[in-house]
């Protein structure tokens, strides 16, 4: 099951849907792409912005979830948005950038909310690649200390013996 899917029970009671939620909780740090997802899908449903940060923020949970809620209260007692955002969580920013225009301007948050997900994924994407790049620079070294010790001895010694008994018994 997804995580999405894992979090969407949570993420209708906090709509105001009433559904039964596991007593099992673990906290971990849903990733900034999924809280993503999570909120496209509740604008599509028709929530507002700060109701869907509200549901999202409760679906999610943790200190990501707690700081969505808090930028939703802020932005419903009045805040303007730069100010509602400054507290929030640093790996929340993305999300704030790509729902700022919704909130200012009017847009549908549909395409922002999807790009700057695919934004997040490919950046999360780009660094793994580079972190294996690196791995692989970084092993060059052991592994080369490890496999040149048994090349000689498996590979090389033999054919120097064999050539020196040839050598010396011809």
């Amino acid at each position: 099951m997804s995580v999405v899917g894992r979090r969407l029970p949570r993420l209708r009671q906090a709509c105001g849907a009433p559904v039964p939620v596991p007593s099992v909780e673990v906290e971990l740090e849903v990733d900034v792409a999924v809280a993503l997802d999570l909120l496209d899908a509740a604008c599509a449903a028709g929530v507002s912005v700060p109701r869907a940060l509200t549901a999202v923020g409760h679906a999610i949970g943790g200190e990501r979830g707690a700081s969505l809620v808090d930028v939703a209260v802020a932005l419903g007692l009045g805040a303007p948005w730069p100010e509602a955002w400054e507290a929030g969580h640093p790996a929340l920013r993305a999300l704030g950038e790509a729902l700022r225009p919704s909130w200012e301007d009017g847009v549908a948050p549909a395409s922002g909310l999807r790009a700057a997900a695919e934004a997040v994924r490919r950046d999360r994407h780009a660094r793994a690649l580079e972190a294996a790049g690196r791995l692989g620079v970084r092993l060059v070294l052991p592994l080369g200390l490890c496999y040149l010790p048994a090349f000689v001895l498996v590979g090389l010694v033999p054919v120097l013996l064999s050539m020196a008994a040839g050598a010396l018994g011809g």
